[in-house]
Protein backbone atom coordinates (compact mmCIF):
# COMPACT_ATOMS: atom_id res chain seq x y z
CA UNK A 1 0.00 0.00 0.00
CA UNK A 2 1.47 3.16 -1.09
CA UNK A 3 1.36 6.09 1.53
CA UNK A 4 -1.89 8.12 -0.35
CA UNK A 5 -3.39 5.44 -0.46
CA UNK A 6 -2.55 5.14 3.49
CA UNK A 7 -3.15 8.70 3.90
CA UNK A 8 -6.53 8.68 2.33
CA UNK A 9 -8.24 5.41 4.72
CA UNK A 10 -6.87 7.47 7.60
CA UNK A 11 -8.40 10.74 6.41
CA UNK A 12 -11.95 8.63 6.59
CA UNK A 13 -11.17 6.73 9.22
CA UNK A 14 -10.42 9.85 10.92
CA UNK A 15 -14.08 11.83 10.11
CA UNK A 16 -15.92 8.55 10.16
CA UNK A 17 -16.19 8.60 14.26
CA UNK A 18 -16.70 12.47 14.44
CA UNK A 19 -19.34 11.82 11.75
CA UNK A 20 -21.57 9.58 13.29
CA UNK A 21 -21.14 11.56 16.76
CA UNK A 22 -22.89 14.77 14.68
CA UNK A 23 -25.24 12.83 13.45
CA UNK A 24 -26.28 11.35 16.86
CA UNK A 25 -26.52 14.79 18.10
CA UNK A 26 -28.50 15.62 15.47
CA UNK A 27 -31.08 13.07 16.36
CA UNK A 28 -30.55 14.31 19.88
CA UNK A 29 -31.40 18.24 18.98
CA UNK A 30 -34.32 17.49 16.91
CA UNK A 31 -36.04 15.51 19.51
CA UNK A 32 -35.62 18.12 21.71
CA UNK A 33 -36.63 20.58 19.55
CA UNK A 34 -40.21 19.27 19.40
CA UNK A 35 -40.23 18.77 23.18
CA UNK A 36 -38.68 21.93 24.60
CA UNK A 37 -37.98 25.03 23.15
CA UNK A 38 -34.51 24.22 22.51
CA UNK A 39 -33.51 25.03 19.17
CA UNK A 40 -29.98 23.52 18.10
CA UNK A 41 -30.79 22.12 14.83
CA UNK A 42 -29.21 24.52 12.45
CA UNK A 43 -25.84 24.48 14.25
CA UNK A 44 -25.79 20.93 14.79
CA UNK A 45 -27.32 20.77 11.02
CA UNK A 46 -24.64 22.34 9.69
CA UNK A 47 -21.75 21.26 11.35
CA UNK A 48 -23.60 17.25 10.87
CA UNK A 49 -23.43 18.52 7.14
CA UNK A 50 -20.13 19.71 6.89
CA UNK A 51 -18.69 16.25 8.18
CA UNK A 52 -21.48 14.08 5.74
CA UNK A 53 -19.60 16.13 2.88
CA UNK A 54 -16.11 15.48 3.98
CA UNK A 55 -17.04 11.52 4.60
CA UNK A 56 -18.63 11.29 1.36
CA UNK A 57 -15.63 13.20 -0.30
CA UNK A 58 -12.92 11.14 1.29
CA UNK A 59 -14.70 7.98 0.83
CA UNK A 60 -14.61 8.51 -2.89
CA UNK A 61 -10.99 9.62 -2.57
CA UNK A 62 -10.51 6.19 -0.39
CA UNK A 63 -12.26 3.69 -3.19
CA UNK A 64 -10.68 5.52 -5.72
CA UNK A 65 -7.12 4.46 -4.30
CA UNK A 66 -7.93 1.09 -2.72
CA UNK A 67 -9.98 -0.24 -5.68
CA UNK A 68 -12.42 -1.48 -3.70
CA UNK A 69 -14.97 -3.79 -4.94
CA UNK A 70 -18.89 -1.98 -5.49
CA UNK A 71 -19.92 -4.39 -2.33
CA UNK A 72 -17.18 -2.79 0.30
CA UNK A 73 -17.28 0.26 -1.08
CA UNK A 74 -21.32 0.40 -0.80
CA UNK A 75 -20.81 -0.71 2.67
CA UNK A 76 -18.66 2.33 3.70
CA UNK A 77 -21.30 4.17 2.45
CA UNK A 78 -24.23 2.82 3.96
CA UNK A 79 -22.39 3.16 7.44
CA UNK A 80 -21.94 6.49 6.75
CA UNK A 81 -26.07 7.14 6.52
CA UNK A 82 -26.90 4.71 9.75
CA UNK A 83 -26.60 6.41 12.87
CA UNK A 84 -23.71 4.67 14.60
CA UNK A 85 -22.25 3.33 10.84
CA UNK A 86 -19.62 5.78 11.61
CA UNK A 87 -17.93 4.01 14.85
CA UNK A 88 -18.32 0.33 12.77
CA UNK A 89 -16.69 2.27 9.99
CA UNK A 90 -13.99 3.69 11.59
CA UNK A 91 -13.26 0.09 13.69
CA UNK A 92 -13.49 -2.05 9.94
CA UNK A 93 -10.88 0.80 8.56
CA UNK A 94 -8.34 0.79 11.37
CA UNK A 95 -8.35 -3.29 11.42
CA UNK A 96 -7.31 -2.86 7.34
CA UNK A 97 -4.85 -0.66 8.29
CA UNK A 98 -3.32 -2.25 10.78
CA UNK A 99 -3.71 -5.58 8.37
CA UNK A 100 -2.21 -3.28 5.64
CA UNK A 101 1.18 -2.58 7.75
CA UNK A 102 1.56 -5.89 9.41
CA UNK A 103 1.73 -7.42 5.63
CA UNK A 104 3.70 -4.69 4.32
CA UNK A 105 6.41 -5.80 6.95
CA UNK A 106 6.33 -8.98 6.48
CA UNK A 107 6.80 -8.61 2.51
CA UNK A 108 9.70 -6.16 3.45
CA UNK A 109 11.63 -8.52 6.03
CA UNK A 110 10.75 -11.26 3.10
CA UNK A 111 8.79 -13.38 5.92
CA UNK A 112 5.71 -13.93 3.34
CA UNK A 113 5.41 -13.33 -0.39
CA UNK A 114 1.70 -11.82 -0.29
Amino acid sequence: MDIKTATALRRLRLVSAPEAVSFLLLLVCSVLKRTTDFNAVPVMGSIHGVLFILYVLFWADAWNRTKWSPKTAALYFVLSVLPTGGFFAERKLKRAAEDAVIASRARREGVVNV
